[in-house]
């Protein structure tokens, strides 16, 4: 009797400690954003050098998420998310004592490699915790958590395909935010300060936390369209902030916070929709395919941005080009993945049994 609360207490406790390596693992994702400016000053980085550095990140971070489900096969999802921490240290150590170009290259190389292994298990290992803490809980909380965390963070068989476009286009808006923001507040809005760089890109992630904490009581369809309005109202903003005779910084920053709001609950109705006809067993695929489309929409559109400034484009006219691929694209796939959700998406996600046999002792 004196030792059965602390097999029950385990699990609980278990479930906060990754809770919480998921959440540093994913902040030192976007921590050397703001600092960009200042290694395209020290190395004299052009635009296009400093897309180059953000695709390698994302490169790294799909590359690993691809194995996923083999990694977590053969070292459970307790080994995974070990290793991404570990990975993520010595990333970190290296950025900090290689101060040079190929230091910068290699750890946002092994960056992206720490934030797959960690991203593609926490959300269904989670939720597996969360069920050994208590067999009848619902699973609605652990998964809020993992997908805000994955904010602030596929089995072809239950998703349409328009999950992952809905997904890509969503996150190509953050990406331009997290690859560029220093270069249009620079060159734009004439805004050179770093603190005020890392403070966009915390409003922008903020934003699709609360968003999606905030849509707690929604159904997956209704988060999805929440989600797409926030998004397309956030390009509007945007497109006007930079097009401006002279450009809005005010402007600029509503639209990053509605364009992160937009993002976030996008990617919370997807992930929703999908898990709730995803057996567990399948749950490390789905969320590793899911996490791929997220780093797709991150990473992709920030270099073909770059590309068009390093050839001469004017920002305003990059923008608005990417504005309206994004609207039409999360719109189109937005509006598919709800006529085309799976059987039974409307209810509530049932208790499922924990799947044990992939977690590592």
């Amino acid at each position: 009797m004196a030792r059965r609360p602390v097999t029950r207490q385990s699990p609980a406790f278990g479930f906060w400690a990754v809770a919480f390596a998921f959440l540093v693992v994913m902040m030192f994702a976007t921590l050397p954003s703001p600092l960009y400016g200042l290694y395209r000053t020290r190395d004299h980085l052009s635009a296009l050098m400093i897309t180059v550095v953000f695709a390698i990140f994302a490169g790294g971070t799909i590359t690993t998420l691809l194995g996923e489900r083999y990694i977590a096969a053969r070292f459970g999802r307790r080994g995974a998310m070990l290793g991404g921490v570990a990975t993520m240290m010595v990333a970190a150590g290296l950025l900090a004592a290689w101060k040079a170009l190929p230091g910068l290259l290699i750890g946002r190389l092994l960056t992206g490699v720490a934030i797959g292994l960690a991203a593609g298990v926490a959300i269904p290992y989670l939720i597996e915790l969360r069920l050994r803490a208590d067999p009848d809980a619902s699973t609605g909380g652990a998964q809020n958590l993992g997908t805000a965390v994955n904010v602030g963070a596929l089995g072809i068989g239950p998703l349409p395909v328009p999950a992952a476009a809905a997904t890509i286009a969503a996150f190509a808006a953050s990406g331009l935010f997290a690859g560029l923001s220093g270069l249009i507040l620079a060159a734009t809005l004439h805004e050179t300060s770093h603190a005020l760089s890392g403070a966009t890109l915390f409003l922008v992630f903020t934003a699709g936390v609360v968003a999606q904490l905030g849509t707690a009581r929604l159904s997956a369809p209704r988060v999805l369209a929440f989600g797409t309005m926030s998004m397309i109202a956030g390009l509007v903003l945007l497109v006007v902030a930079v097009r401006l005779s002279a450009p809005s910084l005010a402007l600029f920053m509503i639209g990053g916070a509605f364009i992160g709001a937009g993002a976030g609950t996008v990617y919370k109705g997807t992930t929703g929709i999908v898990l709730q006809s995803t057996p567990p067993e399948n749950r490390v695929a789905v969320t590793s395919a899911l996490v791929i489309a997220v780093f797709v929409g991150l990473s992709v559109p920030v270099v073909g941005a770059g590309v068009a400034l390093n050839e001469g484009a004017s920002t305003a006219s990059t923008v608005l080009g990417f504005a309206i691929l994004v609207a039409l694209g999360v719109s189109l796939s937005g509006w598919a993945l709800r006529g085309r959700r799976p059987a039974g998406s409307q209810q509530a996600t049932p208790p499922v049994a924990p799947a044990t046999k992939e977690l590592s002792p």
